[in-house]
């Protein structure tokens, strides 16, 4: 057959695994072959993630064209900043049910698979109760406590109480959506992220700016947008659960607390959510460091580039997390060879994909900038901030794959234990030494974060070869 015959059937063949990647139908992941499961997860879990960072965008991008932008852009950031410890215990519960649901979906049980989702979110409902009402009572203090200025703190409490108010509807987002991809269903969540992010497009300027009857809302407007298009989108991600259209059969005694199902999860997720609270409080302490030794104009460049940063970021987590169900699902049917290789090919679309985005980042960053913030202080910051990181991108998209193949496994300790090693016994005390002991202020804050990532990525390649993932039991 000729080349020029081979052609269109390679296009066909796309577009049918494009097709059906987007339309969600059930496929045993594991007799497929790998480069069409990472496909078929991939799509969806890419657009999902490049939709979750969209949230951040948004927002930044609505508030940093009001009055006061740099006030509004630092509260916007810091609060996203503070919301990570909320998004490190939705990723650790995420993790948990990705790991333990891909590995009862690849042993053929459903019914165990949905049980461990539904545990799961009893497990997130307790738990967030108390951190809503922290978040409620203690707004002002958070935003004083990353290093906002009085006059910003008093600008943002609103805002930041209703984010950290709805913190359950954020992670019920997160943690239904890993229930969803641990049974190999990522166009479902995908679809959850579309809902939530265009009500959250169109709703942002209607509570900002107001619109007839609704009145002007301006910063806390966007975190009434956000909060609402957030509970729609978890509002879809339940009416799928219930409509017994998927892999999951979901049924109300699910939900009765089952403590030793309880136990069993918090086993795997504990390690998961520390391994996220450590990077986390690592970005937290890093945002400080910028707030203090740049003040509030760099502290709005620096949110800025990270606001952009992890826009690009998230669909390569997408990636990964591909490699994390894939990981699941083979261990479960006890197909060890096809899990290894499941990871190194996902590692190579991760290197093309973040190749490119190194070179816009490095070539376009200011333009980048530009579209959020007109203030000149504060564009420089972003495009010095997304230069310096951009260098690391490719090498931690590697670390990526690596960490989300462990957590797959269901072996969430060793992550968390690179992250700690990485992060905090490293990354922040090279931060402060650059940017404090030898005065290079925001600028060694940045050099510090690739030059951590190279850490980790060489530290979770040597402990991926050693193997001791394959081994683990959930």
């Amino acid at each position: 057959m000729s080349q020029a015959a081979k052609s269109p059937s390679k296009v066909y063949s796309f577009f049918s695994v494009l097709k059906q990647s987007l339309k969600g139908d059930h496929v045993d992941l594991t007799a497929i072959s790998i480069k069409r499961a990472i496909v078929l997860l991939a799509i969806p879990m890419m657009l999902e993630m490049a939709m979750e960072s969209v949230f951040a965008l948004v927002d930044l991008y609505f508030v940093g064209h009001l009055e006061n932008s740099s006030h509004a852009i630092q509260t916007v950031g810091l609060t996203e900043s503070v919301l990570t410890v909320i998004y490190s215990l939705a990723i650790g519960l995420s993790m948990a049910a990705t790991a333990v649901v891909a590995r009862r979906i690849g042993e053929k049980n459903p019914e165990a698979a949905s049980k461990v989702g539904m545990q799961t979110i009893v497990i997130a409902v307790f738990i967030n109760v108390a951190i809503s009402i922290a978040g409620l009572l203690h707004a002002r203090d958070l935003l004083l406590l990353m290093g906002a200025s009085t006059e910003t703190a008093n600008h943002g409490t609103r805002f930041v109480q209703i984010m950290m108010g709805g913190s359950l509807i954020i992670v019920l987002l997160f943690l239904i959506n890993g229930i969803f991809r641990g049974a190999g269903n990522a166009a479902v969540a995908m679809r959850s992220l579309w809902i939530a992010n265009i009500a959250n497009i169109i709703l942002c300027p209607i509570f900002i700016r107001g619109l007839g009857p609704i009145p002007a809302f301006g910063l806390t407007g966007a975190a009434i947008a956000t909060t609402i298009g957030r509970g729609l989108g978890v509002s879809y991600q339940v009416y799928n659960l219930f409509n017994n259209k998927n892999a999951l059969i979901v049924r109300l005694s699910y939900f009765i607390p089952d403590w030793l199902q309880i136990k069993a999860i918090i086993k795997v997720a504990a390690p998961g959510i520390l391994q996220f609270v450590i990077a986390s409080c690592s970005w937290i302490f890093l945002a400080q460091l910028v707030a203090t030794t740049g003040g509030d104009q760099a502290s709005a460049g620096y949110q800025t580039s990270l606001r952009l940063m992890m826009f690009f970021l998230l669909p390569a987590w997408g990636l990964s997390n591909a490699a994390a169900t894939l990981v699941g699902q083979n261990l479960g049917a006890g197909r060890v060879d096809r899990a290894e290789q499941s990871v190194y090919q996902t590692i190579k679309y991760t290197v093309v994909f973040l190749g490119i985005v190194s070179i816009l980042f490095l070539t376009c960053g200011h333009l980048f900038a530009s579209f959020f913030t007109d203030d000149l202080a504060v564009k420089k910051v972003a495009t010095q901030s997304l230069q310096i990181l951009s260098g690391g991108f490719i090498i931690f998209g590697m670390g990526m794959v690596f960490t989300s193949a462990f957590n797959g496994a269901g072996d969430t300790w060793t992550p968390t234990k690179i992250n700690f090693c990485t992060f905090w016994l490293f990354q922040i005390p090279f931060a402060y030494l650059l940017s404090k002991y030898f005065e290079m202020g925001p600028k060694g804050v940045f050099i510090a974060i690739p030059v951590a990532e190279i850490g980790l990525t060489i530290a979770a390649y040597l402990l991926f070869k050693k193997g001791k993932w394959k081994k683990t039991l959930v």
